[in-house]
């Protein structure tokens, strides 16, 4: 599902900077050979993740889903200098695609790639984080928030794509047949009500919960 009509979208993609050219040969290979590539971040997306790194001007960013690397590439572009990202994946079928384009990027050193299950990963990770940037399995997004509430520093931020989740959280008809669309709903309600963050839900793409660590 759509939130923007396409000539909006269009206009928007239009009057924001471009991929660099590496971005965008990723973006092209993960729609041509890779299964679901609506899992990539894409273009007006990525340059938004982009932004606010480099408003930030992170350190150290905690990455829960890297599927093919293009949102760790563009949240380094806001690292500090010797910034780190970890990103981790369970899917160990795209490893050797991604090292290869985290290879030939500017950040190849900068970034630490973990295969495995983040849930046993992240509490042996003994980094404080400035970002956290959740993008996995639906399921999980609770632990994912508490474990990454934990290793983000006060004034940091955690984001969680995919809130909207195809507009299915606002359909009252869904709320009971779909698992996925039940767990980002009561994610929802719980970051919201939750004092120890402050919270904004933007209708990017489909749907960004940005949560600051109070």
């Amino acid at each position: 599902m759509k939130f923007l009509a396409d000539g909006i979208e269009e206009y928007s993609e239009a009057h924001t900077e471009p991929e660099n050219i590496l971005l965008q040969k990723l973006n092209r290979e993960t729609h041509a050979n890779v299964l679901n590539p609506r899992m990539l971040s894409g273009h007006l997306q990525g340059r938004f993740l982009s932004m606010l790194s480099r408003m930030i001007r992170p350190e150290s960013i905690l990455e829960i889903g890297t599927y093919t690397g293009y949102s760790a590439l563009c949240l380094c572009e806001g690292l500090a200098v010797n910034g780190k990202v970890v990103t981790i994946d369970i899917n160990e079928e795209l490893e050797t695609l991604t090292r290869s384009y985290f290879d030939q990027s500017s950040f190849s050193a900068n970034i630490d790639y973990r295969i495995g299950n983040a849930l046993q990963i992240i509490p042996l990770l003994e980094e404080t984080f400035d970002i956290a940037f959740i993008d996995a399995d639906k399921i999980n997004y609770i632990s994912y928030f508490n474990l990454c509430l934990d290793k983000v520093r006060k004034g940091g931020f955690i984001i969680a794509d995919n809130v909207l989740w195809s507009g299915k959280v606002a359909q009252a008809e869904l709320k009971k047949s779909d698992k996925d669309t039940q767990l980002l709903i009561e994610f929802n309600r719980m970051v919201h009500e939750d004092s120890r963050v402050s919270n904004l839900l933007l209708p990017i793409r489909d749907g960004l919960m940005i949560l600051q660590k109070l």
